[in-house]
Formats: C-alpha cells, sequence, structure tokens
C-alpha cells in the first residue's frame, strides 16, 4: 500500500486495514492500528510503519485505547468471516444481502465488505454465488430437473441459471448433469514455431489450447479434462470458423498480430475466472509479477492462489499466463514449459517495440 492509501484508510479508521500496516503519531508518541478510535492526528505528524518494532524503534510506544500489540483483535474479525463463510455454505439457496450478512458478522456494511475480501480473496457476492453453483452442481448430479435445482441453489428462475452456467459449467445443466454426455468438442492441429498446437472447441467457444511435442499426447489430455464430452477431429474441409481461429493464432505467434479476441468457453471457480479475465487485461509485450496480479484483483494476499490459477489454466495464449513472472523477473513455472514462455515474452516484446516505431 502506498503512504496515501494507507492515509486513507486511517481516516476511515478502516478495520479491514488492521495487520497490514500501523501509524504513529510523533507529537503524542504513540503508534496505532489503523482503526484506531482516537482523535484523528495532523497528516504531517504521521508515520507508517511495517511492524511495531519498527515503530518502537523510532521511540514510540503502543497506544492504550487501540492496542496494537493485540493479535486477538484481528483473529477475531477473521473468525467472524470463516462464521459467515460457514453459514453462506449452509443457506445458500436463501436471501442473502450484504446488509444481512455484514449483520451477522457485528460489522458496519462497508467494513464487512472490505474485512471479506481481505480475508477471503472475493467479494461476498462472489462467494455467494459460488456456493450456489455448488448446490447447483450437487443437485443436477442427484438428478434434480435444471429448473428444480435452479431455485433450490437460490438463483430464483430458470433464465438466471442459464446466464451463470454459460462461463461456470461450460455446458447446460443437463449436459452437466449426464456427466457431460452430449457436449461435443471438436479439435485441430497444427504445428507451430512452438511445438504441436492443438485447439478444442465446443459450439460456445475454445475451452483447450494447449503445446507438446506430440500429437497423441495432447488428444490423450483432451480427453482426460473431457472424459464425456464426444471428441472428434474437425473434418478434412475445416469449419470457415476453425480456420479463422487457426490462422488469429499463428499470426500471433509470429509476432504480426497483438490481440487475440477468441470465444471461450472455460470453467472455473470464481476466483480463477476473476484471475483469467484480469489475466487478459494485461498488454501485449507486458509482464506482472504474481504479487501484481493479486493487487490487481484486490487480493493482496492471495499469491499462491493466483499462481495457482494460472496453472489451472486450459487455453493458452488466449488466457496469457505467460506474462506472470515472479517478482524477482525470473519466469516462474510454465505448463507448457519455460522455453515456450520465454519465447512468448520475446516475441511479444519485439512486437510491442515494433509497433512502437
Amino acid at each position: 500500500m502506498s503512504d496515501e492509501l494507507k492515509w486513507e484508510a486511517v481516516t476511515k479508521r478502516d478495520a479491514a486495514s488492521d495487520g497490514k500496516f500501523l501509524y504513529g503519531v510523533i507529537t503524542s508518541g504513540v503508534y496505532c492500528r489503523p482503526s484506531c478510535p482516537s482523535r484523528l492526528p495532523l497528516r504531517k505528524n504521521v508515520r507508517f510503519y511495517d511492524d511495531a518494532t519498527s515503530a518502537e524503534r523510532d521511540g514510540l510506544r503502543a497506544c492504550r485505547r487501540c492496542r496494537p500489540l493485540d493479535a486477538t483483535m484481528k483473529d477475531r474479525l477473521i473468525e467472524r468471516i470463516r462464521t459467515v463463510c460457514r453459514y453462506i455454505d449452509d443457506h445458500a439457496g436463501e436471501r442473502l444481502t450484504l446488509a444481512s450478512l455484514s449483520r451477522r458478522a457485528h460489522l458496519s456494511a462497508f467494513h464487512f465488505q472490505r474485512t471479506f475480501k481481505d480475508v477471503v480473496g472475493i467479494t461476498p457476492k462472489q462467494y455467494v454465488e459460488a456456493a450456489r453453483m455448488r448446490t447447483l452442481k450437487s443437485k443436477l448430479r442427484e438428478g434434480q430437473s435444471a429448473t428444480d435445482a435452479g431455485y433450490d441453489a437460490g438463483f430464483g428462475s430458470g433464465s438466471r441459471v442459464y446466464e451463470r452456467v454459460d462461463t461456470r459449467l461450460g455446458m447446460t445443466p443437463k449436459q452437466y448433469r449426464e456427466g457431460g454426455k452430449g457436449v461435443a468438442i471438436s479439435y485441430a492441429v497444427s504445428e507451430t514455431p512452438l511445438g504441436v498446437m492443438m485447439i478444442g472447441a465446443t459450439d460456445r467457444g475454445l475451452c483447450f489450447l494447449q503445446f507438446d511435442t506430440a500429437r497423441d499426447k495432447l488428444l490423450e489430455r483432451l480427453k482426460l479434462e473431457y472424459p464425456q464430452a464426444q471428441i472428434a477431429q474437425m473434418a478434412n474441409h475445416r469449419d470457415v470458423q476453425f480456420q479463422a481461429w487457426m490462422k488469429a493464432l499463428a499470426e500471433y505467434l509470429d509476432g504480426s498480430r497483438q490481440q487475440l479476441d477468441l470465444p471461450l468457453d472455460v470453467r472455473g471457480t470464481a476466483f480463477q475466472m476473476k484471475v483469467w479475465n484480469y489475466l487478459q487485461r494485461i498488454p501485449y509485450g507486458h509482464v506482472q509479477s504474481y504479487a501484481e496480479v493479486a493487487r490487481g484483483i484486490g487480493a493482496p494476499k492471495a499469491v499462491r492462489a493466483v499462481a495457482s490459477a494460472c496453472a489451472s489454466n486450459h487455453v493458452a495464449l488466449v488466457i496469457p499466463c505467460h506474462r506472470v513472472i515472479r517478482g524477482d523477473g525470473t519466469l516462474g513455472g510454465y505448463r507448457w514449459g519455460l522455453d515456450r514462455k520465454r519465447t512468448l515474452i520475446d516475441t511479444e516484446r519485439r512486437g510491442a517495440g515494433e509497433e512502437r516505431h
């Protein structure tokens, strides 16, 4: 956090910032939590510290009102949020509002929203929707109709069920209930500078784009990820849409195209979808660290979860997880090999440089 954001948190007495930093008041000689109820000091008299040791090294003592050394306050907040999460899991089918959930946590709506996102990594609304999706999947597996399962999960109407499943299930409720039976995936294979590339797509968009050294390995991986789907190679005459996609990907790989605005049909948790959507907004030719991505999605402590979401990506290039590296500048991991990651980053940088000139 910048000093400006820290000062903003102090002026708002933001409890969600407790544990992230401390502030000291040089005129009174004390250091406090951001949520301290004491009279607001003048900005020019305030210093920020990462921990109590740093503050005490400057000759400051702990505030007796907010007791910054009392770690139990932060622990109590975390436990309140966990209790609310358990309540949402058990009552996903009911009407759950921000106001009702914040009352259950004994926090104002503003502080509840901030604290929940800080602890869990996503907003209360996103958590509620994820819980409802879990309930929906469970009901569908039990054999309920899409309408009944949707109402039991709390979606309220059949149309809302279909709005949600398009990006979360990757198939209709009926198809999911039958384990993917009836989902048709067509695939095509191409030789590229990065090795053999295979794309797979449903009638909604790309669900698979991966690299390997051999076609058989890729086909085996596609079948493993979609075991109940009807998988078939694109016919020899090639679908016009497939041809357009393959042409766009070939142009991207040779550096002559910078945008890959291709339709996707991917499945993921609420957090994974949030990471993948963010990755698509990282500009061509740029890279960010896992920590920067975590901050970008509003979950600064979820660095490992961001790395896991990148590793779970089934659609290379279009969801550009290759643009995420470690904070020390090294490449980090890449499920299709570090040599491919390095080549992609170098190709983009060259392309971006030529565009600027």
